[in-house]
């Protein structure tokens, strides 16, 4: 009974996502609100579909940890710390200033030091929420984006002390069931050596099974093992994730677990903002709407003008300073924890709690369509622009090589002589500590997978040589490419005539037979042997290599009628016989 209880909630919930969601995109009101509506509706406030959305919102939880994973893989160390002073500035000062001001608002209410860190709770923004924004918005990989992620990554960091306080200033708190100081250090100086010195001969032994699912597992071990752990020595689960992603942001396999864990992520985004939907208690909204709508608008407006002016002293215009601030400027997702910590420590009663919940739910819904409305009045969409500062994965080499095998290393072999830098691209882990001697970059998975061609800068290269020695993943990769880049130069192995003639027919730039090339070569060593001079053995074979690709290239025309390329081949023979014919008439007559 129970898992007929489980497929069905799950079948009402894709459901709703799949109706909802469209919908409001279509009505330009973003997917986020998609999801919260779709909650609402199926929340025990609505139609009561579904009657514990606690429990659903704990496991949906796994999605925020997925996405700041995700986020921790996009920022290797020296970046991070490359982005200190934003991180510290901009998202220092939004917290405190946020927290003072809203703090100083609820002194009425409870005491001042329960304000102060109501008000830091209220500061945070949904990471969730306004990456998503960013990204819809498309200002993620432009200045502005890195300036909203730093206040962002400031307001995760900020948790950890927030909930230190509530089990502070909770009434008879002991501090027994919290880990020592020196075990929640020791956990993240073991987390941090393992992942420098052991994570990465863990990830090549599982890839080197060749085995896709066991990848993704291990993919998923690491993330929810380490946020298992941290939560375990009293901190977030989402900053154990995010360090997870940080450890893994120089590795070889960065771009393959970010493929394996995005499924995931999105899947349990879109459940933890339906958990969310159906936490609001629309009864306590029922009862006083325009208390409630004014107070969360109240805290959009006050995040929004905070904001901005930080941003404004940083120099940035005001219509982005308001762009970014609206996207910044609801409440967020680990509000929920610690007004729950909070409910459960006997800080403040339900009725406080459940009227805070709505709150930061409703500015949750309405952060989306005011982005949007934002954008159609002041026509302000942002158009992606290039950072200066250099984006996450700036280094774009103007070659890709696709496959690193004994073919694929003798090219790079050649480009690393001339001091031409090049991205490599290959399926067996066992090239990855290979390429990494020489200074160059691997990206280990499977090549057909649009997402890491992407990765890999395809739409920036000029050239990819496309070395693998599959057919079938040959021309995947190639029709990828070219949707991907229609301007890049591709140059292909061609295993044998068939695959040369799919090559032409995509009209890819150079094809190189695999064998045909060494044929010739011993076939004009032969002659030398036999007593030709170089000069002649190489004419004879610069005449065949000319010839045979003319007729190569008419066979491809007619690649599906198997007679015509027999004609053709038969043709073929005969042209060859004469020109050999008439050469052997000029020798004797010269």
């Amino acid at each position: 009974m129970h898992t007929d209880s489980l497929l069905l909630n799950a079948l009402y919930y894709l459901l709703a996502a799949v109706i909802t969601v469209p919908l409001f995109k279509r009505l330009g009101l973003g997917s986020i609100l998609g999801y919260l509506f779709a909650g609402i509706v199926l929340g025990p406030h609505a139609l009561g579909i579904i009657e514990d959305p606690e429990s659903v919102l704990h496991f949906a939880e796994y999605g925020v940890i997925l996405l700041l994973f995700v986020i921790g893989l996009e920022l290797a160390p020296e970046k991070l710390w490359s982005m200190r002073n934003h991180i510290v500035v901009l998202g220092g000062s939004q917290v405190l200033l946020t927290g003072l001001v809203i703090g100083f608002g609820m002194v009425m209410l409870v005491a001042l030091p329960l304000a102060f860190v109501l008000g830091l709770t209220l500061a945070l923004s949904s990471t969730a929420l306004a990456i998503q924004l960013m990204s819809e918005e498309r200002i993620l990989a432009s200045p502005l984006g890195r300036k909203g992620f730093s206040i962002l990554l400031l307001q995760d960091l900020a948790v950890i002390p927030i909930l230190i306080a509530v089990s502070v200033l909770a009434p008879g708190a002991s501090g027994a069931s919290t880990p020592a100081w020196y075990v929640t250090i020791l956990a993240l100086v073991g987390v941090i050596a393992f992942g420098r010195f052991g994570l990465s001969e863990l990830l090549a032994a599982v890839a080197r099974s060749n085995n896709r699912e066991v990848m993704t597992a291990a993919s998923l071990l690491i993330v929810i093992g380490v946020a298992v752990l941290m939560n375990a020595v009293g901190l977030s689960m989402g900053l154990g994730a995010f360090l997870a992603g940080i450890m893994l942001a120089n590795s070889d396999y960065r771009h393959q677990l970010e493929s394996d864990i995005e499924p995931f992520k999105g899947m349990l985004l879109g459940l933890f903002f339906i958990a969310i939907g159906m936490t609001l208690n629309l009864e306590l909204l029922w009862a006083s709407p325009l208390r409630f709508v004014v107070l969360a608008l109240g805290l959009v407006f006050v995040k929004t003008v905070i904001i901005t002016a930080i941003l404004r002293w940083r120099h940035v215009s005001l219509k982005e300073g308001i762009q970014l601030g609206l996207m910044l400027s609801q409440g967020g997702e680990f509000a929920f924890v610690v007004l729950s910590q909070g409910q459960q420590a006997m800080l403040f009663g339900a009725a406080l709690a459940e009227q805070l919940t709505l709150i930061v739910g409703l500015s949750m819904a309405f952060t989306s369509p005011l982005v949007t409305l934002y954008r159609r009045i002041g026509r302000s969409r942002s158009v992606e622009q290039p950072d200066q500062d250099g984006y996450w994965d700036s280094h774009q080499p103007e070659v890709i090589i696709a496959g690193f095998g004994r073919f694929g290393q003798i090219i790079g072999r050649l480009l690393r002589a001339r001091h031409i830098p090049f991205t490599a691209m290959d399926k067996d882990s066992a090239h990855v500590e290979f390429v990494k001697q020489f200074g160059n970059r691997l990206f280990y998975g499977d090549l057909t997978r649009i997402d890491l061609l992407r990765s890999a800068g395809i739409k920036h290269a000029k050239i990819l040589v496309v070395a693998v020695n599959d057919v079938a993943q040959s021309l995947a990769i190639i029709d990828h490419a070219r949707e991907q880049n229609s301007r890049i130069k591709i140059i292909a192995r061609a295993v044998d005539r068939f695959h040369a003639y799919e090559l032409y027919k995509r009209k890819v730039e150079s094809v190189v037979r695999e064998t045909f090339a060494s044929s010739l070569e011993a076939a004009t060593e032969t002659l030398e042997q036999l007593g030709y001079t170089e000069g002649q053995a190489l004419e004879v074979a610069k005449r065949f290599r000319l010839h045979d690709e003319e007729l190569l290239e008419r066979s491809a025309q007619h690649m599906e009628d198997m007679e015509e390329l027999r004609n053709i081949a038969r043709q073929g023979r005969r042209e060859l016989e004469l020109l050999f014919e008439e050469d052997t008439r000029k020798q004797v007559a010269d």
